[in-house]
């Protein structure tokens, strides 16, 4: 499986777009920066077609330190998640 980095995604976007590296560089830095900030304010950010980003709530769980193998408490925590949409599920079956 391949992956597309930030680079590639860049110029795929400056090509279909008509736009130059600089300036789809920084519309995806925009897009990026924008939904970041949303789910710092807890927000969800919902792209109609496409999916949505939200936060998730990890619970505590035990856990090991790997230096010691000793048995600790890894503290709960929110981490960002996707939930794709019909559309991109129907997409790439």
């Amino acid at each position: 499986m391949m992956s597309v980095t930030k680079k590639e995604l860049i110029e795929v976007v400056a090509k279909k777009a008509n736009l130059t590296n600089k300036a789809s560089k920084e519309a995806i830095r925009v897009f990026l920066n924008s939904i970041r900030d949303s789910l710092k304010r807890n927000e969800k950010v919902v792209i109609s077609g496409f999916g949505t980003f939200s936060l998730r709530t990890r619970k505590q769980k035990k856990g090991r330190n790997p230096k010691t193998g000793e048995p600790m408490m890894i503290a709960a925590r929110r981490a960002p998640g996707f939930t794709p949409g019909k559309s991109l599920k129907k997409a790439v079956r």
